[in-house]
């Protein structure tokens, strides 16, 4: 069963990448469906390699027919609430729908999933078969390129036929319920993309100015926000999540304790926010009476600044130090 064991992971590691390839690629139209068979083609293939070396037979008794993804899934996640199962059932869902239903709306409500399933997957592969995805596609690869167009349910239905419209709209309902009662980063990656307009030029990203003789009008707009939409990481949650891409995305961080144990924890996390005084930026954090939760721009924030600099917990500590 080693060689069949083998053989199932390879395909399913070039499964995995004709995903990614089909997704990051904006001219194809049909990348969603693409998209969500390959995806679910690589985990069936992973998963049942799995099982083989666990003894477990992936046939039907008196059957040359395997057990279907949903199967092995449930062999091998037991856990019905695990986030990373969700998510995988709610692909699976996706996968199996006509696809004459799938429109380009579908893309918004299901990159959060996409993304975290990417990861799931380079990391369950990883910690099954020892297989490293970086070592066959590069890291940045691993992060999809999303376009993102949000319409409301008034608009959904008024642009498609009753049937298409409220099947979209029940997804959606049901990925927004699930992401609203799961903070994981297994079940779900957030994608936001968020203007906010400063005094200080200096701290922006770009500047824009208001041309008075231009021909389409435009309106500054603010907006009260539900804190409860965007801080929904805990302080385990963000810790998991940046040791999990550190991890998938092969980000090196040099950094490990007086006892050797390495990667991202309670102690960095503290020094990035007392460091780069983040406990005061509602960017990152918000105070919910007795209870702190985060933002995912928290955790992107720090990746990012790993990224640029693998010592740069070593590097404060000697700043701290002056």
């Amino acid at each position: 069963m080693e060689n069949l064991s083998k053989q199932l992971v390879d395909k399913s590691v070039e499964a995995f990448i004709m995903g990614l390839e089909i997704y990051n690629k904006p001219t194809i139209k049909y990348r969603i469906e693409g998209f969500s068979f390959f995806i679910c083609n690589a985990w069936e293939l992973m998963l049942k390699a799995e099982l083989l070396n666990r003894g477990v037979p992936i046939y039907f008794p008196g059957s040359n027919r395997t057990i279907s993804l949903e199967n092995a899934i449930r062999k091998i996640y037991t856990d019905k609430k695990q986030p990373l199962r969700i998510n995988l059932e709610k692909i699976i869902d996706l996968r199996n729908t006509s696809t004459h239903f799938i429109t380009e709306e579908y893309e918004t409500i299901y990159a959060p999933f996409f993304q975290s399933c990417v990861l799931n997957f380079s990391e369950q592969v990883k910690r099954f078969h020892n297989i490293d995805v970086t070592d066959y596609i590069a890291q940045n690869f691993l992060t999809l390129s999303v376009n993102l167009n949000v319409l409301t349910n008034e608009e959904i239905r008024g642009k498609y036929s009753q049937e298409m419209a409220e099947r979209l709209i029940n997804n959606k309902n049901e990925l927004e319920f699930l992401t609203t009662n799961n903070s994981s980063n297994d079940l779900f990656i957030p994608i936001r993309h968020e203007f906010v307009q400063i005094k200080d030029k200096t701290k922006a990203d770009f500047t824009y100015a208001i041309d008075p003789n231009a021909d389409t009008s435009a309106k500054i707009i603010t907006k009260l926000q539900d804190p409860n939409d965007k801080y929904k990481l805990t302080r385990k949650n963000v810790i998991d999540s940046i040791n999990k891409q550190l991890q998938t995305k092969k980000i090196s961080f040099n950094y490990q304790t007086v006892k050797g144990d390495k990667g991202f924890n309670e102690y960095t996390l503290n020094l990035f926010m007392d460091f780069y005084n983040l406990k005061q930026d509602n960017k990152y954090c918000y105070q919910f009476g007795t209870v702190r939760r985060y933002s995912q721009q928290l955790v992107d924030f720090i990746l990012e600044k790993i990224k640029i600099d693998a010592d740069i917990i070593n590097k404060i500590l000697v700043v701290k130090k002056r």
